[in-house]
């Protein structure tokens, strides 16, 4: 094989620049109503690419917008997705070369898996307004890591294992569940999908974590409730956290790094970066709870990018978690600043030792 330069090729890029839609960077998404968006050949609506920061190059995310009363094109591909449905009501059809198709409905709040390389099309069941949906893929990994286009979007190989062909019930949204970990293809509605406790992350917060599909990447829902934050953690990078309710926002930071902060509220987007601590803080006047699209589902470990750190237990103790009597107290005050200004009281009381709530 002959090379024309010495230069290290991005074929994820490569392919990402072919498409002719735009490609929103940075740290933060405020809203993700807000995105510019424009036609894309590719999927047959409008669209754009979603590379954040703290992804990486691990992984990526897009928004993708249905004309109303129209549907995407048949799809397939040789990487995970996860779609989370932003506006609109519609449906999906999902197949394997052989055997059922698999037809099920949506609506605003839903979260669903494609399974591996299976086929897939989209459509919007709304004669009058779009539907608009976001999803997380790792494209960028496995584009990257076999360099040829037509082994990911024209492969024949079919994953029973993913999508079994005699399975009735597949996106049924029933799912099977193992204290707060849940195995399941399709969630109806992330904003009211039942929560269970996570005492170890603090504030009162509730969680579950879905496996979706049989992937290597999954997703959680977590709750907090008025006036109460979350401890800080930090993990791999990735993680894309999608706010379904509330009103807050994050403090992020290298290890004995400077802080950032983003201010967020339905249909933000933050994405810590590798490695990065980061904790979320509720200064709203309603319980917030957010959608994280990761790496790493609870049951497939994925070498390359796992933390075997547990994420709930003290760095202290060998974990990638900052208790709150070990937290920088600006933290706390910069938290009662916040409440003081919406006039919300502080819920932290005994939690943390200088809340004066």
């Amino acid at each position: 094989m002959k090379y024309a330069n010495d230069a290290a090729i991005d074929s994820y890029s490569e392919w990402q620049q072919t498409q002719g839609i735009p490609i929103h960077r940075g740290f933060f998404i405020e809203n993700l109503q807000n995105v510019e968006l424009s036609p894309w050949g590719f999927k047959g609506g409008l669209g754009a690419f979603i590379n954040l920061d703290g992804a990486g190059g691990t992984n990526d995310a897009y928004v993708c917008e249905i004309p109303a009363g129209e549907q995407l094109k048949p799809q397939q591909h040789l990487y995970e997705e996860m779609v989370f449905i932003i506006e609109g009501h519609g449906a999906t059809s999902v197949w394997q070369k052989e055997g059922k198709k698999h037809t099920f409905e949506w609506r605003p709040g839903s979260l669903f898996a494609i399974p591996l390389n299976a086929r897939y099309q989209h459509f919007n069941g709304q004669g009058r307004a779009p539907v608009k949906y976001f999803a997380v893929t790792n494209a960028p990994f496995m584009i990257n890591l076999f360099h040829n286009l037509d082994f990911i979007f024209n492969n024949d190989f079919t994953f029973t294992d993913r999508l079994p062909v005699e399975e009735d019930d597949y996106f049924s949204g029933k799912g099977q569940l193992w204290g707060r970990k849940m195995s399941v293809n399709f969630v109806a509605d992330t904003r009211e999908i039942q929560l269970y406790e996570w005492k170890e992350r603090g504030a009162g917060g509730k969680n579950v974590n879905c496996g979706l599909a049989g992937n290597v990447m999954g997703a959680h829902i977590s709750q907090f409730p008025v006036g109460r934050y979350k401890k800080a953690h930090r993990h791999g990078p990735g993680a894309h956290v999608i706010i379904l309710s509330g009103q807050g926002y994050s403090l992020l930071w290298p290890d004995r790094g400077e802080r950032a902060r983003v201010d967020w509220k339905p249909g933000s987007v933050v994405v810590p970066p590798n490695q990065w601590f980061h904790q979320h803080f509720n200064s709203g006047a309603e319980p917030a709870r957010y959608l994280a699209l990761r790496w790493n589902s609870w049951r497939y470990r994925f070498v390359a990018l796992s933390d075997d750190r547990p994420v709930d237990v003290s760095v202290k103790e060998g974990g990638a978690q900052i208790e709150y009597e070990d937290e920088d107290p600006e933290i706390h005050e910069i938290f009662e600043q916040a409440l003081a200004k919406v006039g919300a009281p502080c819920g932290m009381g005994a939690m943390v030792p200088w809340c004066r709530g």
